[in-house]
Order: C-alpha cells, then sequence, then structure tokens
C-alpha cells in the first residue's frame, strides 16, 4: 500500500472531514480513503474526444476555407562537406 500526504486543507474542510468521519464512526484517514474509493470507482462519462468537442463549438461559429498553396518538389539537401 502506498502512503500519501495531503497538505493545505482549509481548515473548515479539515473539520467536515472530522464530523463526516465520526458520524460514519471511522478516523478522518478512513473517511478521506472511502470519499476518494467512492469518487474514483465511478466510471468517467465516455463521451466525444478533445478534438470533437472543439470542433463542436467551433462549428455553429461558421468557418472558413483557406487556399493552401501548391506544393514544391524537395530541395536538394545541402553539402556540408562530409
Amino acid at each position: 500500500m502506498a502512503t500519501m500526504t495531503i497538505r493545505n486543507i482549509d481548515d473548515e474542510l479539515k473539520a467536515r472531514l472530522r464530523i463526516q468521519a465520526a458520524v460514519h464512526g471511522r478516523s478522518m484517514e478512513g473517511e478521506a480513503r472511502d470519499i476518494l474509493r467512492a469518487a474514483l470507482s465511478v466510471e468517467p462519462v465516455q463521451g466525444k474526444t478533445l478534438v470533437e468537442t472543439i470542433r463542436a463549438r467551433i462549428d455553429r461559429l461558421g468557418g472558413i476555407e483557406l487556399e493552401l498553396p501548391a506544393r514544391e518538389p524537395m530541395r536538394e539537401p545541402v553539402d556540408l562537406g562530409t
């Protein structure tokens, strides 16, 4: 098992955790473990990819067609005298 330290917790949040732990008859550490376990046991929402989400937001604004320049042949590599 791994150990984790959480720093800079608000006093109010710590007090709420202490009260909730007492209500459930657990230590604060046990309550925090249970909260993390419950929060992370839920499957993440499967939806659109980031690209699809961004595209959906931008599509309603309209788009522009960019004219792409014609491709030129590759240049010869520079001879570095090796």
